[in-house]
């Protein structure tokens, strides 16, 4: 049950089609910002559904506020805009990809050891209400991968919400049907929806992560029942299958080769207090799951369980925006049957992740992050010796800062008032990698040659 790190999907272009597109790119978002004039209107599909600003729904987007999070958990059916167009919209992220020494073979197939640029993601959404009077919604992604080369159906989230009174207090009760395990969620200090929201595709990332930090997203089909009394106490539980190979292939999807047997439980508790222009929320969440390493049968079983503690902390201003964020995830293996493969060293290993960042946004506009990452856990040559790791180990720390303007998020130009972009620059710094902070993978490349440099556009529309 060798879980290594899934990295983003996006879109794929020649290369010299590459090379000519992003200068042009870069340009064209030059010229919006310098010559377009903005108006208050929203975000694309559900802002024109709701007719409320992108800064109304997020802080220094994809992360939700308050309204946000209740917009998402009402099943994506509030109202109020004026537009007749469907609820569809796009999304484009343009990068060139940095690395302190270069990737030997290449940072993917097709692209150089480095200084590679980007189409980095090109998706399609259906985002809004389907039956807004029977509480129906949806969130619906479909990605053209670039380095994989492949269409494939993304985050899916479809709901249904009906709200009510238990005790007095106003209650929330609804359905999510959803393709990933915490997709479901609306807090930002879980690993679906966690900083970072972008990385580099064509950056090492992190060689190793939790089962529920995506190593089945997009794979399973899963069923989870919500509740969300008095604004303040939320609580979600249900379960993940994986879908067949078939239904996999159809969708897009290549599968690592696990499988999930029978039925995976997910859980989310959360408690959010509210002070003037502050919210503040503490909570847990998990999966535990039977699988089927590279779903070969006659083995047994592995058994992962994941315990994950999360806290969110949001001041909203008028001006002034500052949220902090952080996750720790403790996981539990029983690898009998990697083990009976071959796969595994040891029966019982274990792994943990702590991610923590902190933002601040000046006026919606201007921003600033700075995270942190720590993954540790058993040394196992059978799972990590192939990294590669020197030390047969997972253990992985760094940095990450990053600088960010938004130019439409109080509206965008007049042209397309729905249009959203974020102009980015991230710089990600390795303490340590795959266990080592010199020479960790045998052939001389130290952690910090995978420092990475990051600039993108990310643009909705």
């Amino acid at each position: 049950m060798n879980r290594k790190h899934i990295r983003s999907r996006s879109a794929r272009f020649p290369a010299a089609a590459r090379g000519r597109f992003l200068p042009l790119l870069f340009l064209i978002v030059a010229a919006v910002l310098l010559l377009a004039p903005p108006r208050a209107e929203a975000l694309p599909s559900y802002a024109r559904q709701t007719g409320q600003q992108c800064a109304a729904c997020h802080n220094g987007f994809p992360e939700l506020t308050p309204y946000g999070r209740l917009f998402k958990l009402n099943g994506y059916t509030f109202g109020g805009g004026q537009s007749d167009l469907p609820p569809i919209a796009a999304m484009v992220v343009a990068g060139y990809t940095h690395t302190e020494a270069g990737q030997s073979g290449g940072a993917a197939p097709h692209f150089g050891p480095n200084n590679n640029p980007d189409i980095e993601t090109g998706s399609l959404f259906y985002g809004g209400a389907i039956a807004s009077s029977l509480g129906l919604g949806a969130f619906a992604q479909v990605t053209y991968d670039n380095v994989h080369s492949d269409l494939h159906w993304d985050n899916t989230d479809l709901r249904w919400a009906r709200a009510t009174s238990v005790l007095g207090s106003e209650t929330l009760f609804g359905v999510s049907l959803n393709n990933n395990p915490g997709v479901s969620d609306v807090w930002n200090s879980t690993p679906a929806w966690g900083y970072p929201y972008l990385l580099p595709e064509l950056g090492p990332g992190v060689p190793v992560a939790t089962v529920i930090e995506g190593h089945f997203a997009q794979q399973v089909a899963g069923l989870t029942a919500y509740t969300y009394w008095n604004r303040l106490i939320y609580a979600e539980i249900g379960g993940y299958r994986t879908l067949s190979p078939r239904t996999e292939s159809a969708l897009g999807i290549v599968p690592p080769g696990d499988a999930i047997k029978g039925i995976a439980p997910y859980w989310r508790l959360a408690v959010e207090p509210k002070w003037g222009r502050n919210t503040f929320e503490v909570g847990t969440f998990g999966l535990a799951a039977s699988v089927i390493p590279g779903d070969v049968t006659g083995f047994g079983t592995d058994h992962a369980t994941d315990v994950g503690f999360d806290v969110q902390y949001q001041f909203l201003a008028e001006r002034d925006s500052i949220s902090v964020q952080a996750s720790y995830i403790m996981e539990n293996q029983n690898l009998t049957a990697s083990q009976g493969q071959g796969i595994a060293t040891d029966t019982h290993n274990h792994l943990r992740s702590l991610h923590v960042k902190t933002s601040y946004y000046y006026d919606q506009t201007y921003g600033g992050t700075v995270g942190f990452f720590h993954i540790a856990g058993s040394g196992d040559p059978g799972l990590y010796g192939g990294l590669p790791s020197l030390n047969n180990s997972p253990n992985t720390t760094g940095w990450i800062g990053e600088v960010d303007y938004m130019p439409f998020n109080h509206g965008g130009p007049s042209f397309w008032p729905w249009l959203n972009v974020k102009l980015g620059v991230q710089y990600i710094y390795y303490d340590k990698f795959a266990g080592g902070v010199n020479n960790f993978d045998g052939a001389g490349r130290n952690a910090h040659d995978n420092n990475t440099l990051f600039f993108f556009a990310w643009m909705a529309f």
